[in-house]
């Protein structure tokens, strides 16, 4: 475990922190700081109903919101910010904000090129940064090896974090075993995994936006029950990020790197993980899918997260606890609103974390899909994921996290340099749709007028609508 934390701190430190956030202020810089001035447009894109495509069973733009906020909202909105707080000090929240905001560009970015170089596979479209590394840069070979990584990081160490909190919360709130609900999650996990992706979908469209509201609203009540504290708190926030404040947690680099793994964690900008989601919709052009998942960014940080936080520091005595992860966010809220917040916080981090844990599934099938067709390696990799569903319930919470730390760092460093290569792709579909929304039409993606190539479901579209 030692040399897990030795990996992870100089990668982190040294190679991913100025990666990460350099190139969130390049896109910034090349998209015109779309994140911040098409707000409207997301929310109106969002709404939108699926473009019907023969022979295509049809996912909206909110299904495949959904099915992305299924693995952004969940152990890292919750458990992962009472970790970087504990461990990094108040100051980790500010940074987990700067990642959020610059992410935001990073993330329409990448889930832009996963809708440009999607598929079309049986009734459904497959995408993601394994399929533009080889349609987009002609490198297959480092498709293949993106591919495995999310596999292995979603749908098994993920994953394996997720149970834990799980596990964690239950046992603080009913005194479950972890053994005995590591067994329940794992039966669950295979009755739903094995309906594919569009019973994923359907769960997560339904199960997500209704706990998130639900939580935001108590954590709103929080605030306004204390709202006379939330200056102080906003304070306690931007100094210790600079280090004008001493706090627990190491002082300003600690701050850093700790809102950074936590933020990236958390909305999962520039992992390479939301375009997979992001390429399952059905819309008109691929800009729209960056501006949803955008948005998918903001909800999970800025909104959930920071939710998640006021309650954590509005105990002041969250730095002298003994407890850890989920049982501080439990205990933090339960002060404020009673014993039965920690009954809540238990069913929330179930239905957040369990839906995290049927999107992350979905991550690793599609890219063993780009891999190689076959039925036998899926079904391998359905036990294997309900095999780490258990194994997570009942691991320590420092081994389930530096592991996720480790794989989660692979995963972002080839994606990154992979966006970084493509991006004038998506600027260049950024300007088409905009040039179209101005001429006050609703945007149609037309790759040979842009010249972009290997564009093979919208040809195939191009081709049905020609044959029709």
């Amino acid at each position: 475990m030692f040399l897990l934390q030795v990996i992870n701190d100089f990668f982190w430190t040294y190679v991913f922190i100025g990666g990460l956030l350099g190139a969130g202020l390049y896109f910034t810089f090349k998209i015109g700081f779309m994140q911040f001035r098409s707000i409207g447009e997301m929310f109106r894109v969002i709404t939108e109903k699926s473009k019907d495509v023969d022979g295509m069973r049809s996912i909206s733009p909110f299904k495949s919101f959904a099915i992305g906020a299924a693995t952004r909202i969940g152990t890292g909105n919750l458990a992962g910010v009472t970790v970087a707080i504990v461990l990094g000090g108040p100051g980790a929240v500010f940074w987990m904000w700067i990642v959020a905001l610059l992410g935001g560009a990073t993330s329409f970015v990448e889930s832009t090129l996963a809708q440009v170089y999607k598929i079309r596979d049986k009734e459904a479209y497959r995408g993601g940064p394994a399929y533009y590394i080889e349609k987009g840069l002609g490198q297959r070979w480092l498709g293949i090896i993106f591919a495995v990584l999310i596999t292995l990081t979603f749908g098994l160490i993920f994953n394996s974090v997720q149970s834990n909190t799980i596990a964690g919360a239950f046992d603080n709130a009913f005194n479950v075993s972890p053994w005995v609900m590591g067994a329940i999650m794992t039966v669950l996990t295979g009755g739903i995994i094995f309906g594919g992706v569009h019973r994923i979908a359907n769960f997560s469209s339904v199960i997500v936006p209704i706990m998130a509201v639900l939580y935001i609203i108590i954590a709103f009540v929080v605030v306004v029950m204390n709202i006379s504290e939330i200056p102080a708190v906003l304070g306690l926030i931007v100094r210790s990020a600079f280090g004008f404040e001493q706090t627990v947690g190491g002082g300003i680099g600690a701050a850093i790197m700790m809102g950074v793994r936590r933020g990236l964690f958390s909305n999962e900008a520039g992992m390479g993980s939301s375009p997979n989601a992001a390429a399952t919709a059905s819309i008109s052009h691929p800009a729209k899918q960056g501006f949803v998942q955008t948005l998918g960014v903001y909800v999970d940080t800025l909104v959930v997260s920071s939710a998640t936080a006021f309650i954590i520091l509005l105990n002041t005595d969250y730095h002298t606890s003994k407890e850890e992860g989920i049982q501080l966010l439990q205990n933090s809220l339960s002060l404020q609103i009673g014993g039965w917040a920690s009954y809540f916080i238990a069913a929330a981090i179930f239905m957040f974390a369990f839906s995290s844990i049927i999107g992350s599934y979905y991550y690793g099938e599609t890219n063993i899909e780009f891999i190689k067709k076959s039925k036998t390696a899926i079904n391998v990799y359905r036990v294997a994921t309900m095999a780490f569903v258990f194994f997570g319930s009942v691991a320590s919470l420092n081994l389930v996290w530096d592991l996720a730390d480790l794989f989660m760092a692979f995963m972002t460093i080839i994606n990154v340099i992979a966006i970084l290569l493509l991006g004038k792709i998506a600027f260049k579909v950024l300007k088409d749709y905009e040039e179209q929304r101005a001429q006050g039409i609703d945007p149609i993606f037309n790759p040979k007028k842009l010249g972009i190539k290997n564009t093979e479901a919208w040809d195939e579209e191009e081709s049905d609508k020609m044959v029709g």
